[in-house]
């Protein structure tokens, strides 16, 4: 099934705003993705099991789409699995220690009006537009 990469990058976009916005109009949550694993491995009485059903969706949503439209993912991951999941875990770490992650500072705190999400959504681009200058430009590394 081709699909326009613009079209499909606005469907995706479309789905995790409407995702957020009825995470929070419905359980007054917020889909901050560091957040709720974080709660899930530290729940407080009646807090599991919205955050099993959160992140089970997650798997779920990429199990799905690696049957619908397996064309569109990488063959080969750029590393062994257990690379993979160490790297997992060390974002997962990093997003704990700086208070939040891409998703629930970009996509709920920005919508929220946070200043505190602005400024670390604002650190995050910096960040990632000067190493991939660096890399590409300076390092020499692919394009």
């Amino acid at each position: 099934m081709a699909s326009s990469p613009l079209l499909l990058a606005l469907l995706g976009g479309l789905m995790i705003g409407a995702a957020a916005v009825l995470l929070l109009a419905g359980a007054g949550r917020i889909a901050g993705v560091s957040g709720i694993v974080g709660g899930a491995l530290r729940p407080r009485a009646g807090d599991l099991a919205w955050r099993l059903a959160f992140v089970l969706g997650l798997l779920a949503g990429g199990a799905v789409l690696r049957v619908l439209s397996s064309e569109t993912l990488p063959k080969d991951l750029p590393g062994s699995g257990l690379t993979i999941a160490l790297a997992g875990l060390l974002v997962g770490f990093g997003a704990r220690l700086g208070g939040g992650c891409t998703s629930g500072h970009g996509v709920c705190g920005l919508g929220r009006r946070s200043p505190r999400s602005l400024a670390a959504v604002l650190t995050f681009m910096t960040v990632a537009f000067v190493t991939v200058f660096l890399t590409r430009h300076v390092l020499g590394g692919a394009s």
